[in-house]
């Protein structure tokens, strides 16, 4: 519990997620069904909470009763440009590198590309209900669905159906852009 008491990881918790919702001390024990002074007290790291009072807690801030407990760190991952792994493509000079993958229960991936000029990459549809959203960085592009892509220029961003056949193909050299796939 990264070296706390536990009594005082589970108040900065509760204070954090109480904040998080926005309800007030008497409305959190209301909705937990605990009396006022013993929120009170577990927030202040002076009470001895029982697993029962921190289940109804974490039932009322509608998370796992472990964030209390051991909450998550934030995360922070930094990918350098040209570093992560890149996948490359037999029909043009496309690389994606996998930025972020899904972790489970989400449902999205994010790549850099890079492309120079060429013929493009073609992709066939993907599974049913899979949108991809791309924003250019650098470059020009067409991007979009391969009977009507869209010429994108940097800044620019595109949404559209993964499901159906579609395109990636630099118009100038150098082209770069994010590319999120969401899997619905």
């Amino acid at each position: 519990m990264n070296g706390k008491a536990p009594l005082d990881v589970i108040a900065s918790s509760l204070r954090r997620e109480r904040g998080r919702t926005g309800l007030s001390l008497t409305e959190l024990a209301r909705r937990a069904g605990i009396a006022k002074s013993t929120l009170s007290q577990l927030e202040s790291g002076t009470g001895n909470p029982s697993v029962e009072t921190l289940w109804a807690l974490s039932v009322a801030l509608e998370i796992q009763i472990s964030q209390l407990l051991d909450p998550r760190q934030p995360k922070v991952q930094v990918i350098r440009a040209d570093e992560g792994p890149a996948i490359y493509s037999e029909q043009a000079d496309y690389r994606a590198t996998l930025v972020a993958s899904c972790p489970p229960n989400a449902r999205r991936d994010v790549y850099r590309i890079a492309v120079n000029v060429g013929p493009g990459r073609k992709s066939e549809p993907h599974m049913p209900g899979v949108v991809e959203h791309v924003v250019l960085s650098t470059g020009k592009a067409l991007v979009g669905p391969t009977d009507d892509p869209v010429e994108l220029e940097p800044g620019d961003y595109i949404a559209y159906p993964g499901d159906l056949p579609h395109i990636f193909q630099a118009l100038e050299p150098n082209t770069n852009a994010v590319l999120i796939s969401e899997h619905s």
